[in-house]
Formats: structure tokens, C-alpha cells, sequence
């Protein structure tokens, strides 16, 4: 692992009521090609608890690729739609980032020159863009000793 964010609590996104969530960014390096990362990141929220349930609804643990080297794969240009069964194909980058404080505040932390890769808007530009909004919303930083811990 190359570098990780601070953690942050932040709002839920799609359905009223649910807890916060704590978020972070990390950036790592590997040898594995999008699909086999994507693979090990599924293998990994499983192993966590993670099971299948309701699009935006609570979860033990959700890791996604915001970004694999630029690449740009299935970008359609809007928000995907997805039916709640069935595989999902890999999008690159991430169709969403743009629309996520929850995402943007903690890769500021870790890659403060990013620009996403289609619409080669940088991440501080996005993150000004959404900062005062309601949904995903960054609550607050929590405290350093919550940090991830590096390497694991």
C-alpha cells in the first residue's frame, strides 16, 4: 500500500435513516489486471460479511476502484443503471467519484493532483463543487489513532 487517508464519518447516500459510514482512500500498486483486483476486492468484502442486499442499504464493508491507471472502460457518459441481480461490468473510473464528497475529501488526502480521467476535471475542483451538499457528506475526521493501519 502506498498511501492511505485519514478516515472519515460521512452521510449515507440513498436512503433515509441508515447510520454513517466511515470512508478513506487508499493507493496501491499491483500487478493484477482490473477484473483480478476486482475479484479480490469481492473476495475480501465477503470475507468481511459482506452479502448480497438492497442497492444503498447498510453493508460491512463496500470497496470499489475509483481509478486503475487512467484507464477509461464501460464509461457511458451517465449514471449506470444496474438490476439488483446479476454481474456488474468493471467501469473506469468509477462512474460516480464526481458525485461523492465521501470519496473526493479522503483521495485529496492521497493524490491531491488526480484528475479523473474523462472529464479531466481535478479532484479539488469536484470536491469545492460538492462540499456543502446533504448526501454523502463529510461529517467529520476521526481521530488519528483510527487510522487504517499501513500494510495490512
Amino acid at each position: 500500500m502506498k498511501a492511505v487517508s485519514q478516515l472519515y464519518e460521512t452521510a449515507a447516500v440513498g436512503r433515509a435513516g441508515q447510520p454513517s459510514y466511515v470512508n478513506a482512500v487508499a493507493v496501491i500498486e499491483t500487478a493484477m489486471s482490473p477484473e483480478a483486483l476486482l475479484r479480490r476486492l469481492k473476495q475480501i468484502e465477503r470475507a468481511a460479511g459482506r452479502r448480497g442486499g438492497s442497492p444503498w442499504g447498510p453493508r460491512t464493508l463496500d470497496v470499489d476502484i475509483l481509478d486503475y491507471k487512467g484507464r477509461v472502460r464501460n464509461w457511458r457518459g451517465a449514471v449506470p443503471r444496474f438490476s439488483r441481480a446479476g454481474r456488474r461490468p468493471l467501469i473506469l473510473p468509477h462512474p460516480w467519484i464526481e458525485a461523492r464528497p465521501f470519496v473526493l475529501r479522503p483521495l485529496l488526502d492521497v493524490a491531491p493532483g488526480w484528475r479523473h480521467p474523462v472529464t479531466k476535471e481535478s479532484a479539488e475542483v469536484l470536491w469545492r463543487r460538492l462540499a456543502l451538499g446533504r448526501e454523502g457528506r463529510v461529517l467529520r475526521t476521526l481521530a488519528p489513532e483510527t487510522r487504517l493501519a499501513r500494510g495490512a
